[in-house]
């Protein structure tokens, strides 16, 4: 069921045309970051000049080097072209919470407005692909009257939705592609993630999803129990040729 659809080749008849896209989840904890680099490191295999950003991110380690967070540093580490950590996350905050309340505890105040100019800034750089990696859920909130989802709109870009695959992830995949849907962003193509190993029926509930969903299913992920090598085994199921030109 998770093999490998197509080679890396694939992507040599994609256009070399710079693309961006937004990766969402059903929920926090579904995987978009091992995803997103996973995407990184495939595009990286078809030649292609990547970024990786997490613009927004809550739950960050105080090191010499100041506020890090292990998710943004995973993008950097799998993205070609080379970017200070403040372009890969220009908003790190210390707590692990929602974002407008690590940002609230903290004194700050995040602005879509903000968010959306250092994310232009990074795209000026004309990569073959840049990954932008949303935080939690869609409805995810940055202050009182704005949520992270809305950087996808701003900016006009596509969103591929990460479905971690577990109980409840049917609803969840429909009310998410709903929601995306009503704020005038295109779903373009979703990736299911197993996340529960003793998840019951995981064909089914995939299929249920692929049967309902009006976008593509651009890769299947098994529950991964290895640490070391995760990334580069989840680009082995992504079909990149797939993914560009959706």
């Amino acid at each position: 069921m998770f093999e490998r659809k197509t080679s890396a080749a694939t992507a040599t008849a994609v256009s070399a045309k710079p693309r961006t896209v937004f990766i969402a989840g059903t929920d926090t904890g579904v995987g978009k970051t091992l995803v997103s680099a996973g995407i990184l490191q495939a595009a990286n295999a078809a030649s292609l000049t990547t970024i990786g950003l997490k613009p927004v991110a809550a739950g960050c380690d105080e090191t010499e080097q100041g506020l890090r967070n292990d998710d943004a540093l995973l993008l950097q580490k799998f993205s070609s072209l080379a970017l200070p950590y403040e372009q890969v996350n220009p908003v790190a905050l210390k707590l692990a919470v929602a974002p407008h309340i690590a940002a609230e505890q903290e004194g700050r105040r995040i602005d879509i407005a903000r968010v959306e100019g250092m994310c232009r800034g990074v795209m000026m750089r004309r990569a073959g692909l840049t990954v932008i990696e949303g935080a939690g859920g869609w409805r995810v909130p940055i202050n009182s009257r704005q949520f992270l989802s809305g950087l996808a709109k701003v900016l006009e870009i596509p969103t591929i939705l990460v479905v971690g695959i577990r109980l409840g992830c049917i609803n969840h995949a429909l009310l998410t592609a709903q929601a995306i849907h009503l704020d005038g962003v295109r779903l373009a193509g979703w990736i299911a993630n197993v996340v529960d190993p003793d998840m019951a029926f995981v064909d089914a509930n995939i299929e249920a999803i692929e049967s309902r969903l009006h976008a593509p299913c651009l890769a299947r992920i098994p529950y991964l129990t290895a640490s070391a090598g995760r990334v580069e085994s989840v680009a082995q199921l992504i079909d990149i040729g797939a993914l560009l030109r959706a």
